[in-house]
């Protein structure tokens, strides 16, 4: 049995509109199996907003039937700090480092892709038109390529689908998620990534391709 879970969400510490534990709560009575908080970050907040998320997690732990584990989204970092701030954040407690990708929809700094590949985090968002040979790095380095149900970020999903598996790279789901309305059901999710040009065996692998990251972020958080 597969279960929805969203690993690139956001709250009031970026530009989401709830906070921690409601947004764990909705996304439990909507029948998610876990999420990751992602709030954006750049030298100027990170280590606030993910001390906070850790601390969030670890208060939330038990209390309700979902997994909450806490990450970043590093945001227009220019491409030469992402490494650093990667290693950073995993200091301060993130379990999950995503990287805001080249979407089509703003002005992300060329080359970011490749530097967030290269600096190893956990997925690629929305990285937009994406080349083959940075979705052989992902491939090699396990980095995750984001298949986005969020609008606008989406309007790429069929170049990462078709150049992302091409190469090998593992594919996640996620609804980047910033208000409830954004907490889609199991099978919307399906039908965005199957819009993609994917088909059913690729979305079941996506699925569990998001429960390992899972399980490795669980890892990290209990070591």
């Amino acid at each position: 049995m597969y279960w929805m879970i969203d690993l690139h969400t956001h709250t009031l510490f970026s530009d989401g509109a709830l906070l921690p534990f409601e947004l764990a709560r909705r996304a439990e009575a909507a029948g998610y199996r876990a999420i990751a908080i992602t709030d954006h970050v750049d030298p100027s907040n990170i280590e606030h907003v993910v001390t906070s998320l850790a601390r969030a997690a670890r208060e939330i732990e038990g209390s309700i039937d979902i997994k909450v584990i806490p990450g970043a989204e590093l945001t227009h970092i220019p491409p030469k700090l992402i490494a650093t701030l990667v290693k950073q954040a995993r200091e301060l407690g993130a379990a999950v480092v995503i990287m805001h990708g080249e979407t089509l929809v703003e002005p992300v700094a060329p080359g970011t892709n490749r530097a967030a590949i290269e600096a190893g985090v956990d997925i690629l968002a929305h990285p937009g038109l994406i080349s083959s040979e940075e979705a052989a790095l992902a491939a090699k380095y396990d980095v995750a390529l984001e298949i986005s149900t969020r609008k606008g970020h989406s309007l790429s999903n069929g170049h990462v689908a078709r150049v992302g598996r091409a190469a090998g790279a593992t594919l996640v789901v996620n609804n980047d998620a910033h208000a409830p309305v954004d907490l889609i059901p199991l099978e919307q999710a399906r039908r965005v990534f199957i819009g993609a040009g994917c088909d059913e065996e690729a979305f079941n692998e996506a699925l569990e391709a998001s429960e390992k990251i899972v399980d490795k972020a669980l890892g990290r958080m209990n070591a």
